[in-house]
């Protein structure tokens, strides 16, 4: 579903009116990035929006739209477009959320009046509750990583680390040697938004990363020919350089397929985020509450943390169901 011809039709433009449509959304879209520079957002944020809003551009200059011609009904054909072609509300709600942002910033420039794109609803997405490891699952799965080599030294510090912490996978390739506090046994985070936070990690995990820098780390530097030296990345790859993210999901599917079954195997290998999940959960079990779960965690909002509640609240259920003779 593209805008439809009788409105206007890209066929009858002269080349130059064509070529100043493409260049309306292509300077819309670079004034945006400039102000995600300006506000320091994440290389990967930048990306994504403007791969986003090219595909938008694209689907609009089929029709002859330029930024200021957008209306929300343009907005919200475009969405069903989406939803037609498969798309996942999730994706859908990621693309809108670009286009508010596109809209946002050419109304903060003076370039429109409105922002079309703040009338247009989000597409409903599934709630689906997240992956949980029990504490028994979570042990199993990390204590199956052998701490041997470089890189079995490598990967047990880290995913001890996930689960201490509840990092994200972006996080923990980001992380730094100089973000350990040995003497305060706690970590320099560096999240969403670049907002920095410190989360304490326990002792299990504090030993694997002092396992991994006396042995392991050095190790990786000096396969590439450079020492990394005491600064730099902490979670190098064999290379010797950052590990990235997709680095981190391989590796970990790599030990959840080989951990006890209760661990990895039921149900599909384990994420990051699955222990991130974990870390969240049995903190709740634990007795912490929300606020500094979400504090720990590194959500802007509590509301993104009360979805452990759910879990936790699926739980009981279940165990209900199980063990109750009238359930």
């Amino acid at each position: 579903m593209s805008p439809n011809r009788e409105e206007t039709s890209i066929g009858t433009d002269e080349p130059t009116q064509l070529r100043d449509r493409r260049e309306a959304w292509r300077a819309a879209i670079g004034l945006l990035i400039d102000d995600l520079v300006r506000r320091d957002a994440a290389v990967r944020t930048r990306r994504a929006y403007g791969a986003d809003l090219e595909q938008f551009a694209q689907w609009a200059l089929a029709g002859g739209a330029t930024p200021r011609e957008v209306t929300p009904k343009l907005v919200r054909r475009y969405i069903a477009y989406l939803s037609q072609r498969g798309v996942a509300p999730s994706t859908s709600a990621r693309k809108l959320a670009a286009l508010r942002a596109l809209f946002a910033s050419q109304r903060e420039h003076g370039e429109i009046a409105e922002n079309p794109a703040d009338l247009v609803s989000t597409p409903r997405r599934p709630s689906r509750l997240p992956r949980v490891l029990s504490a028994r699952e979570a042990g199993e799965l990390l204590d199956s990583i052998p701490a041997g080599d470089r890189f079995e030294l490598r990967d047990r510090a880290m995913f001890e680390l996930a689960y201490a912490c509840g990092l994200r996978a972006e996080e923990l390739v980001s992380l730094q040697t100089i973000d350990v506090d040995w003497d305060g046994e706690q970590l320099r985070v560096e999240g969403k938004g670049r907002k920095t936070r410190f989360v304490p990690v326990g002792e299990p995990a504090m030993r694997a990363l002092r396992a991994y820098i006396d042995r392991g780390r050095d190790a990786l530097s000096s396969a590439s020919g450079v020492r990394a030296g005491t600064d730099g990345p902490l979670f190098l790859s064999k290379t010797g350089r950052a590990l990235g993210t997709s680095d981190v999901r391989r590796r970990l599917r790599t030990w959840s397929g080989r951990a006890p079954a209760g661990a990895g195997r039921e149900g599909g290998s384990i994420s990051p985020h699955a222990l991130r999940h974990s870390f969240a959960t049995h903190l709740l079990d634990g007795g912490a509450d929300l606020r500094s779960i979400q504090e720990l965690l590194g959500h802007a909002s509590v509301s993104s943390t009360q979805i452990y509640t759910r879990v936790e609240s699926a739980r009981l259920k279940s165990a209900y169901a199980r063990s109750h003779p009238r359930a």
